[in-house]
């Protein structure tokens, strides 16, 4: 007579089981955010092109470098109060703003 609950030799062993399913839940999760934030990132985009069409239309140049600080300090701020490195923070903050002043510099080369 066998035992029904022992594995086979050839099947995962059931702590490998519930990790892949614990795997594919967190992924889920992660690509929820991933989402998210796209969509997030699209929404912010819509805002900064009305700033750009903004600062060509009163000939203000692209780049505000006191706007840029703030948003530096604020950011970094956040970051360490919600657990994130804020050298990380930084550097996400200084890629999306660079995109953002190179949209502001072809709206304003349009004019």
């Amino acid at each position: 007579m066998t035992d029904d609950a022992a594995p086979a030799a050839d099947s995962p062993a059931p702590s490998l089981e519930l990790a892949g399913l614990k795997l594919a839940e967190l992924r889920a999760s992660i690509d929820n955010i991933d989402a998210a934030l796209v969509h997030l990132l699209a929404e912010r985009f819509k805002f900064t092109q009305q700033v750009g069409h903004l600062k060509a239309e009163a000939g203000l140049p692209p780049a505000d470098l006191e706007r840029e600080a703030q948003q530096i300090g604020r950011l970094r701020a956040l970051a360490t109060a919600s657990g994130l490195d804020p050298v990380f923070a930084e550097k996400f903050l200084g890629f999306i703003v660079a995109e953002v002043i190179h949209h502001h510099e072809v709206i304003a080369e349009a004019r």
